[in-house]
């Protein structure tokens, strides 16, 4: 299988982390009756670390579909391997430290996580041509 396809298969478990630790740390500060209510009414503002959890998951849900799309389509049309390969890497590595980096406030190098991600994408399609 190529490494594409399998990055896409794990890339669905990056998701899931960023969506746990989002629901962790709001459920942390908001309390577990709020988060299993309704959540009916204006929800109190979050704190710095759910906040910063909530705009990663908001930022990698910004970039997925392009990699769903991207892996996909170099799966499907065969050309799969070379750049589409490296961007691939690139993307999901650099999408692994984006975590932890913007979860602890870390400036420049999480841009820097982020500015690799996105040349991971730019690989990847640089690949269809």
């Amino acid at each position: 299988m190529p490494i594409e396809l399998t990055l896409l298969g794990a890339s669905t478990l990056l998701l899931f982390a960023h969506v746990m630790i989002q629901g962790q740390t709001v459920t942390r500060e908001r309390g577990l009756d709020w988060n299993a209510g309704a959540r009916d009414g204006q929800p109190p503002q979050l704190g710095p670390l759910a906040g910063r959890a909530a705009r990663a998951l908001g930022n990698f849900q910004e970039t997925y579909p392009a990699f769903i799309a991207l892996a996909l389509g170099l799966a499907v049309t065969g050309q799969t391997g070379g750049l589409g390969e490296a961007g691939a890497i690139l993307w999901f590595a650099a999408r692994i430290a984006y975590i932890p980096l913007y979860l602890m406030g870390v400036k420049y190098i999480r841009s820097l996580a982020w500015t690799l991600s996105m040349l991971g994408l730019l690989l990847m399609l640089i690949r269809f041509f």
